[in-house]
Parts: structure tokens; sequence; C-alpha cells
């Protein structure tokens, strides 16, 4: 249950920084980045799969590339139901997707170097 939480309290930390650093993305409050996270959370888990399956035809042909767009879209898709994110086009969602997914694996690897400095 704790594992849940840290990873829910980094997805909101990086969706902030992100809304910080990306123009055209831009998050109300810190309760509503932490909604946004749980929604995008959600999109990934759901339509994701389901846009990454549509698309694997188009993602094949240009190599993986065309995945920067399915994130993009699950970006906006978490903008469009998150009452505090707002989403302000295609760019700025792919942009915002890239910057989310680097900002998200910085956090998580300096989560996890300091875990296991606390382990040994």
């Amino acid at each position: 249950m704790g594992s849940f939480f840290l990873t829910w309290l980094m997805a909101t930390i990086s969706l902030s920084i992100t809304a910080f650093i990306v123009p055209g993305l831009r998050v109300d409050s810190i309760p509503a980045a932490a909604v946004a996270a749980i929604v995008l959370g959600l999109v990934n888990a759901i339509v994701k799969p389901i846009l990454t399956i549509l698309t694997l035809p188009l993602t094949i042909l240009t190599l993986g590339l065309f995945l920067l767009v399915v994130n993009g879209i699950s970006l906006s898709l978490a903008g469009y139901f998150t009452p505090g994110l707002e989403v302000a086009g295609f760019w700025p969602a792919v942009i915002g997707a890239i910057v989310l997914s680097l900002v998200s694996s910085f956090i998580s690897k300096f989560v996890s170097q300091t875990e296991e400095s606390e382990n040994v």
C-alpha cells in the first residue's frame, strides 16, 4: 500500500514539474495535479493499450515513433477529463508526454537510489 502512495506522489510531482516546464500545459494546484495523476494512470491503464493495438501498423511503419503521439493523446484525454489540468493542443501534449516521461524516470531513479541506500 505504501508503494502505491509513493508512486502516486511521484506522478503528482512529475506532472507539476512538467506543467511548469512545458508551455501549453497547465495545472491549477497540487490537489488538481494529484487528481490528474490518478486520471492519467487510469487512462494509461485502460485507453492506452487499446490505442496501441489499434495503431500498431502505424507504429511499426514509423519504427515506434508513433507511440509518442499515443502518449500525447493519453495526456490530452487526461486533460479533458480532469478539471484542473489543461492541455492547449497537440504539440504541447506530445512534448508534455515526452517531458513527463523524462521527469518521471529521473524522480523514480532518485527515489529508488534513496531506498537502496536506506536498506544497506
